[in-house]
């Protein structure tokens, strides 16, 4: 456990330098109210939010529990003329257990990192198949802000993983909407946009309880990259 909470920290701490760009401090520094395309940063966010949604389509057992780290790493798209940097970063904490008189997992994650704060969760539904095919739906909701705007994020996801030896290779598909407002920039401005996202990805366990993870995830408007370690029982 001491080891996995160093990795998570180290984890972190590098993924704070990961972006050269204060989330808050880029958008404050490039909203130019009507000419900019509020539209297309709310994509972005949703699905920066959004690509967090899942690693796995198995599911946790009471009593046990997950408890992770991941980084959310997303190539803003062209219409987005707000954003400077190269990609979006975010990174989230996720804890998540199951009900067991629901037959449903609950997760909650958060995150304050780069200007950027969010706190949420969802539910998470998963079926077996032969043991070795995994199914799971999920549903999500999470509140962000900066000190210019807030959003509230909606996603619903399906994903499907095979455990092969110690890999678990998944696939997924999901579909996010979020409201951005602004705030402290003068007249408020808003928007309601959604998009469909498919993910690709593998999850590794290199020892017991332990398990890494790496996907690619595009949408229509942009793809991202995630990536995250956690622990398992």
């Amino acid at each position: 456990m001491k080891k996995l909470l160093a990795l998570l920290v180290a984890f972190f701490t590098l993924a704070g330098y990961a972006s050269a760009t204060n989330i808050a401090d880029d958008f404050r520094a490039h909203y130019y109210s009507a000419s900019s395309d509020l539209s297309a940063y709310n994509k972005d966010i949703n699905a920066m939010i959004g690509v967090a949604d899942f690693h796995t389509g198995k599911g946790t057992t009471f009593p046990g529990f997950d408890i992770g780290a991941t980084l959310s790493a997303v190539k803003p798209s062209d219409k987005n003329n707000i954003t400077t940097d190269d990609y979006l970063y975010a990174g989230f904490i996720t804890a998540e257990t199951k009900i067991p008189v629901l037959d449903l997992g609950v997760v909650v994650r958060g995150t304050d990192m780069n200007g950027f704060q969010s706190l949420g969760g969802g539910l998470k539904y998963h079926y077996n198949l032969f043991d070795t095919i995994h199914l799971s739906l999920t549903g999500f909701y999470d509140r962000g802000k900066t000190d210019w705007y807030t959003t509230d994020h909606y996603s619903a996801s399906a994903v499907a993983s095979m455990n092969v030896l110690f890999f678990t290779p998944y696939v997924g598909v999901g579909y996010d909407y979020g409201e951005l407002k602004t705030k402290n920039l003068g007249a408020e401005r808003s928007t309601k946009d959604g998009a469909v996202r498919y993910t690709a990805g593998v999850n590794v366990k290199p020892f017991p309880f332990v398990y890494m993870f790496g996907a690619y995830t595009y949408t229509a408007d942009n793809h991202a990259l995630q990536g995250g370690i956690g622990l398992n029982f």
